[in-house]
């Protein structure tokens, strides 16, 4: 029995300040439950000065990131310094070593897990990255082992906590994107450059990663439709909300006829849903199997603690792996490496969806008439309208409710309605999940 399980961080931000204070803080928890200790050995940063609440021994922090990634004793490396260079670089040393390797980082699964995959297979080591989805909330870990039995259908996931607490302010308070977002920034839940968050790029990373590991397919993430929610406006949610509806940025990843569907967007989702309840910078993750029908996963995505306490749990889970000689008892993609099969992912023209449409429209007769005929002549249907008298920034809001329609007829007709002279503005178009109320 080793004495202890060694480890090594690359990178002491706010993740990794978390992830040390739990293996501190609960050092014999973690040591009942592995049994033998979990010990830092070093942490490369290049700050090492700056003040983080946290007592190391002496010799533990350096600047030198080779005084982890080739020191003899450690047996998992933990990176946490982002981007996908560097890090990639790192890791890749690190599985070399023949060291286990622990990832927060998101862009980098999403973008290169195929090749450090292979890597780590090859050199029979683990790779745990629990930390790179929702924070807290053990998804990863739930769709490898916990949901190993269902043959998946979909995922829907709030996983991002910037644009749900955005979205949720405006809803509750009627505050405009900006107002929100600057308040966000000024509270600490959205970065200075929010682009990667509020244009939906962080919650595509996500879904890349959860669509793989689903469905047993490499996922490019570039066929990942992505759409932020910088368009939403107070007058979206209102109208939202009286047709029985709330507007959460989701990610969607679904087999459809075969095929994948992998997007993200604003959509529209029924205020007798679940996943509408989930507020403020809460993630949720909705995952619906054949046999176990919907689950619910809900937490604190974001965080030093919650992320940090999914990191020591890969460290806890590769910890008990060494101490029982079980390397890579679980396959780091879910599916065996020669199971996994490629799988078309369905571009977005070709996903059909029920729409909510909002017009800024002159108001005059035959407006309703000219857009109704165009939407007809592409075999779009209307279920459902809200016109307004009133007037917003000189034009008439004219909302209308879609049946299901195939993407690419509904944009064709949203084309030819823009060169209408009625027609201030571009039309705003959100998706909606739900059943057909036809």
């Amino acid at each position: 029995m080793k004495q202890s399980i060694k480890i090594g961080f690359v990178g002491f931000g706010t993740v990794a300040t978390g992830a040390v204070k739990i293996l501190q803080d609960q050092q014999e928890l973690l040591e009942r439950r592995v049994g033998t200790g979990l010990e830092i050995v070093k942490i490369a940063d290049r700050d090492i000065e700056r003040d983080r609440g946290i007592i190391l021994p002496e010799g533990i922090l350096t600047h030198d990131v080779s005084e982890v990634l080739e020191h003899p004793d450690i047996d998992i490396v933990v990176e946490l310094i982002g981007g996908t260079t560097h890090a990639k670089e790192f890791i890749l040393e690190a599985i070399a070593q023949k060291k286990h390797v622990v990832t927060a980082n998101k862009a980098l699964v999403a973008e290169q897990g195929e090749i450090i995959f292979e890597a780590a297979a090859s050199q029979g080591v683990d790779v745990g990255f629990e930390a790179a989805v929702c924070g807290g909330i053990p998804i990863i870990r739930e769709m490898k082992e916990g949901l190993a039995a269902e043959k998946l259908k979909s995922i829907y996931g709030i996983v991002n906590g910037t644009c749900n607490y955005i979205l949720t302010k405006m809803r509750d308070e009627g505050g405009d994107f900006s107002e929100v977002l600057k308040e966000a920034q000024d509270l600490g839940f959205a970065e200075a450059d929010p682009e990667l968050d509020i244009g939906g790029g962080d919650s595509a990373h996500k879904l890349a990663i959860l669509s793989s590991l689903a469905f047993g397919t490499p996922v490019n993430l570039k066929e990942i439709y992505t759409e932020g929610i910088e368009r939403v406006s107070p007058i979206d949610i209102a109208f939202a909300g009286e047709l029985g509806y709330d507007i959460k940025l989701l990610a969607i990843t679904k087999i459809v006829e075969g095929e994948i569907e992998a997007r993200v967007h604003p959509t529209m989702i029924s205020k007798e849903t679940l996943l509408s309840k989930v507020n403020g910078v809460f993630n949720a993750v909705y995952v619906e199997g054949e046999t176990v029908g919907g689950l619910l996963f809900y937490g604190q995505g974001a965080g030093s603690l919650p992320t940090g306490s999914a990191i020591v749990s890969d460290l806890v889970e590769i910890a008990r792996n060494i101490l029982s000689n079980a390397h890579r008892r679980v396959p780091s993609a879910s599916f065996m490496p020669k199971a996994r099969k490629a799988l078309r992912i369905r571009p977005m023209a070709e996903i059909e969806s029920l729409y909510y449409l909002r017009f800024m429209v002159e108001d005059h007769p035959g407006v309703l008439a000219n857009i109704s005929g165009i939407l007809g002549k592409n075999g779009i249907s209307i279920s459902s309208m809200i016109q307004e008298g009133r007037k917003i920034e000189g034009g008439v809001p004219l909302v209308m409710m879609t049946h299901k329609a195939k993407e690419r007829d509904l944009q064709a007709a949203l084309a030819e309605i823009g060169e209408l002279d009625c027609i201030m503005g571009s039309t705003l178009l959100i998706r909606v999940e739900g059943e057909d109320p036809s």
